[in-house]
C-alpha cells in the first residue's frame, strides 16, 4: 500500500474523533471558543512535531510565493475549523460529518479547472456518489 493511502487513511480516522470528541466538548462550550481552543492545541503539537523532526528551521526556505499559499490554506482551514464547530454544535455529528466531506466533491472540482487535473468520468461518477451519500446521511 503507497504511503499517501495510509496517511490519508489516519486522516479520515482522526477527522473522524474530530467529530465525535468535539461534540461531546460543545455541549456547555461556546463553538468560537472551542475552535481557539482547538487552533492552540494544533498549533502546539504541530510546532513540537516541526521541532522534533529537524524541520522548524526551514521556514526561511519557503519561497515568497509558496508562503502566501500556505498561509491562505492555514486561514482556510481555520474557517472550515471554525464553521464545523459552529455546525457541530447544532447539528448531529453524522449530518455535519457528511457534509463536511463535500469538500470532496469541491476539491475535485476545483483541481480539474485551476490545477489542471484530468477529469474523468469515473471520478465525476464517485463525486456523484460522495453527494448521495452526504444527502442520505443528513
Amino acid at each position: 500500500m503507497a504511503p499517501w493511502i495510509v496517511y490519508a487513511l489516519f486522516a479520515a480516522l482522526f477527522a473522524a474523533l474530530v467529530a465525535i470528541l468535539g461534540k461531546v466538548g460543545l455541549r456547555d462550550v461556546d463553538a468560537t471558543l472551542a475552535t481557539a481552543v482547538r487552533a492552540v492545541v494544533m498549533a502546539a503539537f504541530l510546532v513540537t512535531a516541526a521541532l522534533v523532526l529537524g524541520k522548524a528551521g526551514g521556514v526561511g526556505d519557503i519561497p515568497r510565493r509558496a508562503f502566501l499559499f500556505i498561509v491562505l490554506s492555514g486561514a482556510a482551514g481555520a474557517a472550515s475549523w471554525f464553521f464545523y464547530f459552529l455546525a457541530l454544535r447544532d447539528g448531529p455529528a453524522t449530518g455535519v460529518a457528511a457534509l463536511d466531506r463535500l469538500s470532496v466533491v469541491l476539491v475535485f472540482i476545483l483541481a480539474v479547472v485551476f490545477l489542471g487535473e484530468a477529469f474523468s468520468v469515473k471520478a465525476a461518477l464517485g463525486a456523484v456518489l460522495v453527494v448521495a451519500g452526504a444527502i442520505l446521511l443528513t
